[in-house]
């Protein structure tokens, strides 16, 4: 069990051992949340469920947790009920693709993916690789959440993705420009991550056409 800001987190070796630097990216969450009108938020490779558990019990908003992972779902439920916040919470099992129902929009949405690039995790031999290994440049699941993000955050909402250098933030860019998203703040944690604050306009023309790749 680990402290991750107020709460205590339970996890194993089967699920990504909780950074407690990322508890900035709960209190940003937590921060953009009380802007937002009324809703629930959506988390993205929710793990043990930390993150969003934290930005949830500071907002005090509903949270959705997403996350293919059985053990890193366990987790969350079980730690969502000792925080006292089962009662906000959802956990479901599943990739993202198949976890949201079409329909569906969240006014914050806090993503993880795994970022590390492939040919880097065996540096982290702890590690569950699943829950680190974000492809060839790191940008694997980062895209799925991105395009998830486009799909369901409504308009005027706000995320906040993480990732694992400034250079896969500027990557994002081009990737940001065919989903009706924008890049308002990138946050570096120096030798930790990156955190990128991503907005929907309130009105676009196809606000609801989400993420293209070509």
């Amino acid at each position: 069990m680990i402290r991750f800001g107020h709460l205590d987190i339970d996890y194993d070796d089967r699920v990504l051992t909780p950074r407690t630097w990322t508890v900035r990216q709960s209190e940003w969450a937590a921060e953009l949340s009380a802007a937002l009108p009324d809703g629930p938020m959506l988390e993205l490779c929710s793990g043990a469920g930390q993150i969003g558990l934290l930005a949830a019990a500071m907002a005090g908003r509903p949270l959705v947790c997403v996350d293919a992972n059985p053990a890193a779902c366990a987790f969350n439920r079980a730690n969502a009920d000792r925080a006292g916040l089962s009662h906000l919470v959802e956990v479901r099992e599943g990739s993202i693709e198949n976890a949201l129902d079409p329909d569906e929009r969240y006014c914050l949405v806090i993503a993880d993916p795994p970022w590390v690039p492939t040919a880097q995790v065996e540096r982290y031999p702890e590690d569950p690789r699943t829950a680190i290994d974000g492809g060839a440049d790191g940008m694997l699941v980062a895209e799925t959440c991105l395009a998830a993000i486009a799909r369901h955050l409504s308009p005027g909402g706000s995320a906040v993705l993480q990732l694992g250098t400034t250079e896969q933030a500027d990557r994002l860019s081009d990737m940001v420009q065919r989903s009706g998203l924008s890049i308002q703040e990138v946050r570096d944690s120096p030798g930790e991550g990156v955190l990128v604050h991503l907005t929907r306009a309130a009105s676009i023309a196809g606000a609801d056409a989400g993420y293209r790749t070509a």
